[in-house]
Order: C-alpha cells, then structure tokens, then sequence
C-alpha cells in the first residue's frame, strides 16, 4: 500500500484555483490553512513529507525544510520569493520557484487604483459625502497629466505600471540597474534623481538585505515636496515610522500601501490615525484571474523540478 501512496504537496493557505489542483492530481495535496503557523507547517511537514511545498502565506525557513527530508522544491504562489530562507534552500539542494509575471497585470492595476485614490482623494470625498458634507468649492484634486511618475523595478509589475503612466500623459522616470529594456516613453534614472523628480513615487522592486528600509527619513526629506507614495511591493522597504513623520509633516501629499512590515499589520497600529494614507490588505495581487494564474503558474513549477529530478535520478 505504501509504494502507491501519492507523494505529498503540502500548501501554505487553504486552497488553490481548481486549474492548478488538475495539474496536481498525481499528488496528496494538503492545507495546512490560512495565515498557517511555523509551528503548523513543520508539523504537517513531518507527518507528510511533502516533495515539494507552496507558499501561499506565511514564511519557509531551515526548521519547516528540516522537518521533510523527501523535499526537492519549494514554489512560490506568486513573485515574492523573500518569504522563503534561499539560502537554507541552496545548503539543502532544494530548488526555489516563483510564479513571475502571474499577477503582474493585478498588481500594476492595484498599484494605480492606490495613486488615483490618492491623487484624487477618493476615500476622504466618500467618507465627506456620506457624512452629508458637500466639498465642491474648497476642495480640489491633484491632475496626473504632464506630472512625473517614478517607477522603482522595471520588472513585469512595473513595465505595465509604466506604460499606463505613458498613457495617463505622464513623464516617466524609472530606476532598475538590471533592466536590459525600456518601454517606449521611459526614461532611466537613478534613485537621487528620481526621488527629487518624481510627483509620485511607485516602488516595484523585491525586498533584498540590500534595499531594506530604502525610504527612510534620509530618502523620504529628498523627495519633492508635496509627492505621492504607493506601494504595492514589500513593507520592509519602507521605514514605516518614518512615513509616518512624512505624511503628518505635510512632506509627501498621500501614501497608499499594500503591503506592510509586519503582515498581517498590527492593531492597534500608527497608520490607523494618519488621514492621507490609504491602506489596503496585501491584495493587489489577489484577482480573479491572478487567483489561477498564480496558482497554475506554481504547480507547473513543481512538476517541472520533480520531473528534472526524476531524470537526473
């Protein structure tokens, strides 16, 4: 009976979209639940033994590795790969995979949902109708057309979030040192000049040990005064404490975020009490089509290694 047990896929979250459970059918795929514990995920991996893991939510570290010998890779449901300890993998033989491009079209979308609801005040003006209020004659919002637009990655999310800059009638400046292309209408720029140029400020780029905390209150004073900020990459690479002083201060117009330092944010939290910052739940990349893009994407991430394995075997 063992010799025809289906090798185990253990997934960090409570579901994935039917498409990539299809393309999993030759695996026991298990759940070990939303928002899972450490503590949950080692103890599924030890009674499982998964050959490959799913990150949906949560972080892989070395002790979730440890506790399944039988692990050959780790796939990420989506492009943030921070969430997994790299090099613990590579000490371990064991591959790291992510989804690119699977939610590049969600995030660029929910990237300029936040800089137009911050442009054009979107939750203050709803907040001020639904109390009865009027504002038509003393409030005024921000026109996008003929301002600059700097973009921090050149990757797929920010390309498309680029281009739809371009479109809006906006100068594009972009920073990526690793860019091989640009879209037409972008110009390349590094980060002091971006910082100083850009009337809104949207942040692309993965969580490195590098860039870590790159917007803090040093970068945070060099930009222009009265810019917007979104970000719908990493929370660590803002200094949270220092947007804050930003924001208050009146130095940066608005800010939206879609992700956090600590997720999910603490409450109570400071950014519960700061009026021009808009806050949503780490979704941008949680649409309808993301959903199973992100989903397929991973699982034929795992068939592909397992099956590089199998031949090499």
């Amino acid at each position: 009976m063992n010799a025809m047990k289906k090798p185990a896929v253990l997934v960090t979250g409570n579901d994935l979209a039917p498409q990539a459970l299809e393309l999993l059918k030759d695996f026991e795929v298990c759940f070990a639940g939303k928002q899972c514990s450490e503590e949950t995920v080692v103890a599924m991996a030890k009674e499982k033994d998964p050959v490959a893991i799913i990150v949906r939510y949560g972080k892989v570290g070395p002790s979730v590795m440890d506790a399944a010998p039988s692990l050959k890779v780790i796939s990420k449901h989506g492009s943030g790969i921070d969430v997994i300890d790299q090099r613990a993998a590579a000490e371990r033989g064991i591959a790291v995979k992510a989804a690119v491009g699977a939610n590049a079209a969600a995030v660029a979308e929910h990237a300029w949902a936040l800089i137009l609801a911050c442009a054009k005040a979107v939750p203050h003006l709803n907040e001020r109708m639904r109390g009865g209020h009027w504002d038509k004659s003393t409030h005024k919002t921000i026109e996008l057309n003929g301002r600059t637009l700097g973009i921090v990655g050149l990757g797929e999310i920010g390309r498309r979030a680029a281009v739809t800059g371009v479109a809006m009638g906006m100068r594009v400046i972009a920073f990526d040192p690793f860019a091989k292309t640009v879209p037409e209408g972008v110009t390349l720029a590094d980060l002091p000049r971006l910082f100083g140029e850009a009337d809104v400020v949207s942040l692309h780029c993965p969580l490195t040990d590098e860039n870590r905390g790159m917007l803090n209150r040093a970068t945070l004073a060099t930009f222009k005064d009265g810019a917007i900020l979104v970000n719908t990459a990493r929370g660590g690479l803002i200094d949270e404490p220092a947007l804050v002083e930003a924001l208050q201060s009146g130095k940066l117009y608005a800010a939206g975020l879609d992700s956090f330092a600590v997720e999910p944010m603490p409450v109570p939290h400071p950014f519960q009490h700061v009026p021009n910052l808009i806050l949503s739940p780490h979704i941008g990349g949680v649409s309808d089509a993301a959903y199973v893009n992100m989903g397929v994407g991973a699982a034929r991430n795992v068939i592909a290694v397992l099956q590089d394995a199998a031949t090499l075997a």
